[in-house]
């Protein structure tokens, strides 16, 4: 039991002494430039369309027959005596 509390302390002794590291790391002077090489312009957003209907065969099958309906019925409401 006391061979398994050790061992899993391990990766998490390991991710402390990682994150510290980078922590403490000094930034690398050449990254330091303003030019990412990358254009300033947004990408113009692309126009949404409405919902696609659903996929067919690829022979061009017509819809679908709509269900059948269900009938309701008439409620009837009660003859009062008097």
């Amino acid at each position: 039991m006391l061979y398994l509390f050790v061992a899993l302390k391990i990766p998490i002794v390991a991710a402390i002494w990682l994150v510290w590291w980078a922590v403490k790391q000094e930034p690398d002077p050449s990254e330091d430039e303003r030019d990412d090489g990358g254009t300033k312009k947004r990408p113009h957003p692309i126009p949404r369309r409405g919902p696609k209907p659903p996929r067919r065969d690829p022979h061009g099958a017509p819809e679908p027959k709509s269900p059948p309906r269900v009938r309701t019925i008439r409620a009837r409401g009660r003859q009062l005596k008097r």
